[in-house]
């Protein structure tokens, strides 16, 4: 995939997003000195070059209740089965992120459950899919999470 060309002020503006995405685009027109429309024009193409994949609220998730984290390491029984695999795995709520990997495991994911015993059943899920061998990777507390570091090419 080709990278896409971004100039100074494109990089200056994910970097502002990248620490607040609800800054709003008056803002960043006044520290660029241009107009918002010019801003909102920027934004619009960073997102139609997929650039920018959209924004989110975070919540807490033991704010509502879902106080175990973990990371399955999955072992398929067939890994030329990845794309059926992942799509059985984008229909679990409770599994928030999802990567292809080399290594030890032929899958890795992320898990938000309510306790140990709801982890267990979600687990029993993979065996019942037809999955290989699962291994999980308790995660006590969850120590920082960040975005990815914007800097300037030019």
């Amino acid at each position: 995939m080709a990278t896409p060309k971004l100039d100074a002020m494109d990089y200056k503006i994910l970097q502002m997003l990248s620490d607040n995405a609800r800054k709003p685009y008056l803002e960043i027109a006044r520290i660029c000195n241009v107009s918002g429309a010019a801003i909102h024009l920027r934004i619009q193409k960073l997102y139609s070059m997929g650039i920018i994949k959209g924004t989110y609220t975070q919540v807490d998730p033991c704010s509502v209740g879902l106080n175990t984290c973990a990371f399955l390491g999955i072992f398929l029984n067939d890994p030329s089965k990845f794309e059926e695999a992942s799509k059985w795995v984008e229909t679990n709520p409770e599994i928030v992120e999802c990567y292809y990997t080399s290594g030890k495991y032929d899958m890795l994911v992320k898990i938000f459950a309510r306790d140990n015993e709801h982890l267990l059943e979600i687990c029993q899920q993979f065996y019942k899919a037809g999955f290989g061998r699962c291994e999980t990777l308790m995660a006590f507390k969850e120590v920082f999470k960040r975005q990815i570091p914007i800097k300037d090419k030019n």
